[in-house]
């Protein structure tokens, strides 16, 4: 077991008779959300986690003299539990909201001063907020533009409490609401597939819905996004590690579980190389497969529904230039393989020139593909997109592969995600993959985090006053109902745990 810091214990947190004790496994977002809630209500709790970091999928590394993030991650501010999180490690300075929605969209095949459309938003009122923004949309035609405005009016009717919208295919929704094509591409998928991870026909028209009622149809404000100025290892690890270790959690790194079994008392037994922790509750907090493989027999009633939980993939394709191709933070692209492309000079510590990071989202037909041949594909086409750039020189060009960067948001899936109890009394999942209403995000994972911390501390009768303010206004509404008591709030009637709703 490799030793990383344990701080000294408080007379609150001290392991003296009655204090309670909590293993969480699992060091990425959903597991240090958990560890922190945990200790802030007096549990004394160990962190473990089998990479050498924290941060789970959200991470830094080092390349030569740059510090590289293994993909391009985005919130919104409706993402309440991230801002938490970010306010709770001191992060927020560092990964700051935009004023105001204003996503460049770059047509590749555009005319002549009909190349780059805006995606934003005014302070009226919801759905007028969007309404200059959709009219002055060059990327599509004005029947096309009418035909949208009213699929948007049509999903915003939709109930999220109706479990029927799961086994739906948000394609065929959008196909059978007048949606062209040229509207899926330079609009619904445009969106989607960044915050899915999936194209619009391979989703389902619950998580899609939840997805654009949250983010474009709640708040004037809401899909306004936030991304780290810092390298993500900066806020997922070093800030982590700092609130982790002033809260007194125990974290151990390069350390995997081998095995959770009750040891006969009411106690947790959790087993890693060379030691046996003891506990009063766990939370398991790992990827949907391996925590099928550690979840003890009984714990869940049909544990092989988390096999059958798919996943996909995400590309990032990264690009050094000798000199400045961008000059806007980020953009999204139309007409061409590249989806969203954003500008890593200043927080990678570059000193010369240009770093951009590609965001490919839903790259199975890309995910194995050779670096020559992805090199061959996408500098050409960031010349098509940036003029500037056909005259620099390529100093550096490398790719990071997420084969497994989320769960598949398919039809159907809904009904195979489980909640944070198990039917283990004192063990608890977590996970962005389990039933927290949202797709595969920063937002779902430490959410998840909050409800199964609320689980454990409604079990050992803690309070979990604190973490209700995770979920503010009608944020919190679309926690489901078991979240909900989880964390001690009965729901009002049928569907509020659901409604409202993004990433």
């Amino acid at each position: 077991m490799s030793y990383v810091t344990q701080p000294a214990e408080s007379a609150e947190s001290a392991g003296r008779p009655g204090t309670a004790a909590a293993v969480v496994v699992g060091g990425g977002l959903a597991g240090i959300t958990a560890a922190l809630a945990l200790a802030d209500a007096g549990v004394r709790v160990t962190l473990l986690e089998g990479r050498p970091r924290l941060g789970g999928l959200a991470f830094s590394f080092q390349r030569g003299e740059l510090t590289v993030d293994n993909g391009q991650h985005v919130y919104l501010r409706c993402c309440t539990a991230y801002r938490w999180f970010l306010d709770r490690v001191d992060g927020a300075p560092l990964a700051p909201l935009q004023d105001r929605l204003d996503v460049p969209v770059l047509d590749a095949e555009g005319r002549p001063g009909r190349r780059l459309g805006r995606i934003g938003r005014t302070a009226l009122p919801v759905p007028l907020h969007l309404a200059k923004s959709l009219a002055t949309y060059p990327h599509l035609s004005l029947a096309e533009r009418a035909r949208v405005g009213r699929a948007a009016l049509a999903l915003k009717g939709l109930d999220l409490a109706d479990p029927a919208l799961d086994a739906q295919n948000f394609g065929s929704w959008l196909a059978a609401h007048g949606q062209s094509e040229r509207a899926v591409e330079a609009l619904w998928d445009l969106v989607g597939v960044a915050t899915l991870n999936a194209v619009a026909q391979d989703s389902s028209l619950g998580l899609a819905a939840m997805v654009f009622k949250t983010g474009l149809l709640s708040d004037p404000g809401a899909a306004d996004i936030g991304w780290a100025r810092v390298p993500l290892g900066e806020l997922h690890d070093t800030l982590a590690r700092k609130a982790l270790d002033s809260a007194g959690v125990r974290t151990e790194v390069r350390t995997r579980v081998t095995s959770i079994s009750p040891n006969g008392n009411g106690r947790w037994r959790v087993q890693v190389p060379g030691e046996t922790l003891d506990a009063d509750t766990v939370v398991l907090a790992v990827p949907h497969r391996e925590a099928h493989d550690l979840l003890p027999a009984g714990a869940l009633d049909a544990p092989e529904r988390l096999l059958e939980i798919g996943t996909a993939p995400i590309l990032n394709v990264h690009v050094v230039y000798d000199r400045k191709v961008l000059t806007r933070p980020f953009f999204a692209a139309l007409g061409s393989p590249v989806q969203w492309v954003f500008d890593r000079t200043e927080s990678s510590g570059l000193k010369e020139g240009q770093y951009l990071a590609l965001s490919q989202s839903a790259a199975q037909d890309e995910i194995d593909e050779p670096v020559s041949a992805l090199r061959e594909r996408y500098l050409p086409e960031l010349e098509r997109l940036l003029p500037e750039a056909r005259g620099a020189r390529v100093n550096d060009f490398f790719v990071t592969r997420e084969r497994t960067a989320t769960f598949a948001p398919t039809p159907g899936v809904g009904r195979l995600r489980p909640g944070a109890r198990t039917k283990a009394p004192g063990l608890y999942l977590a996970g962005a993959w389990t039933a927290t209403g949202w797709p595969a995000t920063m937002e779902s994972a430490v959410r998840s985090g909050v409800s199964a911390a609320g689980a454990a501390l409604g079990a050992l009768g803690r309070p979990r006053d604190h973490l209700l303010e995770v979920f503010e206004g009608a944020a919190r509404s679309i926690l489901p109902e078991d979240d909900l008591r989880a964390l001690g709030h009965e729901p009002e009637g049928t569907g509020a745990a659901v409604r409202g709703g993004v990433r």
